[in-house]
């Protein structure tokens, strides 16, 4: 039954060799690793708007204004962010995230901190864009039979994180494929709105509503407060939430069709370009129309029942659908980055190994189900709110691009030398694709101005960073900057585990198989057709060294055993254990213990005895002795336990 529930969520398993084919081209790579990026255009300004409400509520109606420089400070940041990325492709197009980047070139633990802090990053993604896309449904369902579900936001959020984990569960290729529809029409949809809407507005500047300050939403943890320098930088920091899913593609080089990185590069560039336009226009559009963060209505909705009115009122709701569709499917890149990131810390033994195993899919299965569960932990926690999320959103994101800058200008300066000396250009394997090679071999002789180009994008991630942290740190990016130290000494104690794991399991010293001194113990609750199994079992395995173990807790039961013990014959012996105090286990460690004692060299083997009823309920019905045996007997050093199952029909 669970499998047949599995293949009916999942599908059919997949052969390793099929994993070469589940490759993306450019326009599906654009949908899966950049919805993420392009549906923070979604929610970026009304970030921005959400801390200049603060001001607008104070009095000051003209803070709103504000938006566009604010907006077109963060699209610089983008483009630098973007170019510095495209240089960390090329040099490394097995997949540059900035734990392998950071990791090669400024050690282990800033490797690991790159790595915590885009984990954390990625949880919040899930969240937010869930959390946003179901803030856009409820927006849209104002006035309408179906407003009720603005009560119900966390239960929407929840269904829709799993759809999209059984999407992912699917396969990459399929789960491309689903949302490459939703994506582009969002695209489109929305840059339709942008372009119609500013001809609208200078067709018709009066439909622009009066500014007003009623039923204002503020941004979490701010009071009322004039203009100043500290809460512009905190409206900066707001919108920086643009910014994040822009290392998504560097991340996921190997998931793109040949030549891999040339690809990526374009898509990223792609992006990019359709980010900054969206973004800007969107920070634009609200300026032109006086758009103020309500309660219970976005930004982009206001502004979309201003402009589509009469016969074009219909398209107002394919702006709320498809945009409410690009804010759920943008979960999808962090299901595609956070399994691969946690796949790479496994391999690196950093993280348990069970994620880096591909399941049916051939997909990281643990990574997917694993960020399904905590964020939806973490949106039932917040209550499904956006705004209340944002303030610990981004942090991760800029410390790992700034970790991954520096390491990328350690990475040039290495290249740099090694130009020099006329040596190899990359301590690295070179890429396995030969237009992959030829470009990671053009971007180190031109080492100096990548040098400049990721030295930029440091310093520009850097300043974005601490701008964060001071001014979102008592609002809840504390949350962030204490988790991250706390991911890294977990990542470190896995570490020794498996270090120390590895030199006890080592095969240093050992000269060969040698002869063990063996005994077998066969613990019974009485004489049937299961024990009988279990000593026949047990006498094939060691002939001449098997005891049965009865523990005695009535004494006319246990010598009605014993008469029939002789009957049985089998030439094993029974050795009854006192138990005043109706205790099964403990008599039994005992007993184990004295055998041990006696003959240090020895190992022990423990067979249960067990019937296995036809039906699942019947388990219920019986006490399941032997379960509680395995337990107790899991930890024992030098003492095997084994199951001897007996089948019953009915």
């Amino acid at each position: 039954m669970p499998t047949t529930i599995k293949r009916l969520l999942v599908g059919r398993a997949k052969r390793t060799e099929q994993a070469i084919h589940e490759r993306l081209t450019k326009k599906t790579g654009l949908a899966v690793f950049a919805s993420d990026a392009l549906s923070s255009t979604a929610y970026a300004s009304e970030e921005i708007l959400l801390v200049l409400a603060v001001a607008v509520a104070y009095g000051q109606t003209h803070a709103s204004n504000y938006v566009v420089p604010i907006t077109l400070v963060i699209a610089t940041v983008l483009g630098i962010v973007a170019t510095s990325y495209r240089q960390t492709i090329f040099a490394y197009p097995s997949g540059g995230g900035a734990y392998i980047v950071a990791k090669e070139n400024l050690g282990t633990y800033a490797g690991l901190v790159a790595a915590a802090a885009l984990l954390v990053d990625y949880v919040l993604t899930v969240s937010v864009s869930i959390s946003a896309g179901v803030a856009a449904i409820t927006s849209a369902a104002l006035g309408t039979r179906f407003a009720w579900l603005n009560n119900h936001k966390v239960f929407l959020c929840l269904i829709l994180i799993a759809f999209i984990a059984i999407a992912n569960l699917r396969g990459v290729r399929e789960s491309g494929a689903l949302f490459a529809g939703p994506t582009y029409s969002f695209v489109i949809s929305f840059l339709f709105m942008i372009g119609y809407g500013m001809i609208h507005y200078f067709l018709y500047p009066e439909s622009a509503p009066p500014i007003s300050t009623e039923n204002l939403k503020l941004a979490e943890g701010y009071h009322l407060q004039p203009v100043t320098l500290f809460l512009l930088l905190g409206a900066f920091a707001n919108g920086c939430v643009a910014l994040t899913g822009t290392e998504a593609i560097s991340n996921g080089i190997p998931a793109f069709k040949q030549p891999e990185a040339r690809n990526a590069a374009t898509t990223l560039t792609w992006m990019a370009v359709l980010l900054a336009t969206m973004f800007i226009g969107t920070s634009v559009m609200a300026y032109f129309y006086h758009v103020h963060p309500l309660e219970n209505e976005t930004v982009i909705s206001q502004f979309a029942r201003i402009i589509f009115k009469g016969p074009m009122g219909w398209f107002y709701y394919v702006i709320q659908g498809t945009t409410a569709l690009i804010l759920v499917l943008a979960a999808n890149t962090s299901f595609a980055d956070f399994p691969r990131l946690s796949s790479l810390l496994a391999r690196d033994r950093f993280m348990p190994r069970q994620f880096g195993t591909r399941g049916d899919k051939l997909v990281f299965s643990n990574g997917i189900i694993i960020l399904a569960i905590f964020s939806a932990i973490l949106v039932a926690a917040f209550g499904g709110d956006t705004s209340r999320l944002i303030p610990l959103y981004a942090v991760g994101v800029f410390l790992s691009f700034t970790l991954s800058q520096v390491g990328m200008v350690r990475h040039w300066m290495k290249a740099g030398r090694a130009q020099r000396a006329d040596g190899p250009s990359h301590e690295k394997p070179a890429a396995d694709n030969p237009a992959d090679l030829a470009d990671e071999r053009k971007q180190a002789r031109h080492w100096r101005k990548s040098i400049l180009i990721n030295g930029l994008g440091a310093i520009a991630t850097f300043i974005v960073l601490m701008v964060l942290i001071i001014t979102k740190f008592i609002h809840g990016a504390w949350i962030v900057v204490v988790l991250i130290p706390l991911l890294v000494m977990m990542f470190r104690a896995i570490h020794r585990h498996y270090q120390e794991l590895g030199k006890q399991l080592t095969m240093e010293g050992i000269q060969g198989l040698r002869p063990i001194r063996h005994e077998v113990i066969v613990p019974i609750s009485g004489i049937h057709r299961g024990v009988v199994r279990a000593l026949e079992y047990a006498k094939a395995i060691a002939p001449e060294h098997v005891t049965a173990l009865y523990i005695n807790i009535d004494e006319d039961i246990t010598k009605k055993l014993r008469e029939k013990w002789h009957q049985l014959g089998g030439g094993v012996e029974l050795v009854v254990l006192a138990s005043p105090y109706r205790s099964l286990v403990g008599p039994l460690i005992r007993y184990l213990d004295r055998r041990m004692k006696a003959h240090p060299d020895q190992m022990l083997t423990v067979v249960l005895p067990e019937f296995i009823p036809a039906k699942w309920w019947q388990h219920l019905l019986h006490n399941q002795t032997s379960l509680l045996l395995k337990g107790a007997l899991l930890f024992k050093p030098d003492v095997i336990v084994t199951s001897v199952p007996y089948h019953l029909k009915h």
